[in-house]
């Protein structure tokens, strides 16, 4: 009998608690500052399907599994393609902040990733 009223829950308690769940999942997010100053190239992120996140850097494409509760975001292993471009540097530092962020925020068109120091990746959704 207990194995039945339990059914309703492992039935019904699947839905998407990552950020997936509250993002658009049609938007794609582009990076506008990081800790405060404009970025200075092209990077994205978007939450196409749950646990999962993609997107491009300034010279390469990526995708990520992402399986925290949201607020929480944990994103890896980060995989990319290894395309050389101008805007290394700034590919660079782009993928070394999104493998630290820890905290996700979604307000209307924007989204707003945070790591444990309080520095923040600010997207808004194109």
């Amino acid at each position: 009998m207990r194995a039945f009223l339990l059914l309703p829950f492992l039935t019904f308690g699947c839905a998407d608690e990552t950020i997936s769940g509250y993002a658009d999942p049609e938007a794609v997010y582009r990076l506008v500052e990081s800790d405060g100053e404009a970025f200075p190239a092209t990077a994205t992120i978007a939450f196409p399907e749950p646990g999962r996140a993609q997107g491009t850097g300034p010279c390469n494409a990526w995708s990520a599994a992402q399986t925290a509760p949201y607020p929480w975001i944990e994103l890896g292993p980060i995989a990319a393609t290894r395309r050389a471009c101008p805007d290394l540097e700034a590919e660079n530092l782009f993928f070394e902040r999104l493998a630290k962020v820890s905290l996700a925020e979604v307000t209307g068109t924007v989204l707003i990733l945070t790591d444990e120091d309080g520095r923040e990746l600010v997207f808004e959704a194109q």
